[in-house]
């Protein structure tokens, strides 16, 4: 980990502290909104525990910021502008939207650094949809491992274990909205046709 990215991490769990502390939360308050265990926040923010995507998507919403108030990512000013990427450990990710505590949308290009043989699940509250725009994604669901391809989608609840990245040596380019617990698509139409092989949508 280079310096930079290290002193980024390290900062997150005060400006975590901050926060919450800022919005008379406790520590056990937190831990239920969001499904983290007690201990994986208190380490969060005594700098222990290392802040991954799967963990701060929750933790901004609850609290209510953009995701890059947490990793203090660098302001844009007019809203209207385009958000700045951020690149985090093999991931870039381009946040779409900027309605904080509701419905949140992004952009994810995942390096081949994210393969992993023995992924690690882990879950959190909320409701989640993935679409795959390039490469190959292998998406772990529970018991289900799965490759989804260009064009396939997936949706499922966070509280079931989750981990997604790589399912090849190429990146994978992916949109992710997540919401809140209980928030499912609102499909206006939808068109009778065969799924194709390996589609994990809606994980039914």
């Amino acid at each position: 980990m280079d310096e930079e990215t290290a002193s980024t991490m390290a900062a997150v769990g005060p400006r975590l502290k901050h926060l919450r502390t800022q919005r008379n939360l406790s520590l056990t308050f937190l831990a239920r909104s969001t499904g983290i265990s007690l201990s994986t926040l208190s380490r969060l923010e005594t700098g222990q525990r290392r802040p991954t995507l799967e963990l701060l998507l929750p933790l901004a919403r609850e609290l209510r910021v953009d995701i890059g108030e947490l990793i203090g990512a660098p302001q844009t000013g007019d809203p209207r502008l385009r958000l700045k990427p951020v690149t985090r450990h093999g991931m870039t990710m381009l946040p779409l939207t900027r309605r904080a505590g509701s419905l949140q949308a992004y952009k994810l290009i995942i390096s081949p650094r994210m393969r992993s043989p023995e992924p690690e699940q882990s879950s959190h509250e909320g409701y989640e949809w993935i679409y795959v725009l390039d490469g190959r994604l292998r998406l772990v669901l529970g018991d289900k491992d799965l490759v989804m391809r260009p064009g396939e989608a997936a949706e499922f609840d966070t509280r079931t274990p989750h981990w997604f990245g790589n399912a090849d040596e190429n990146p994978v380019e992916i949109l992710s909205l997540l919401g809140h617990q209980g928030e499912r698509a609102h499909l206006r139409a939808r068109t009778a046709r065969p799924r194709p092989e390996g589609i994990a949508a809606g994980t039914e």
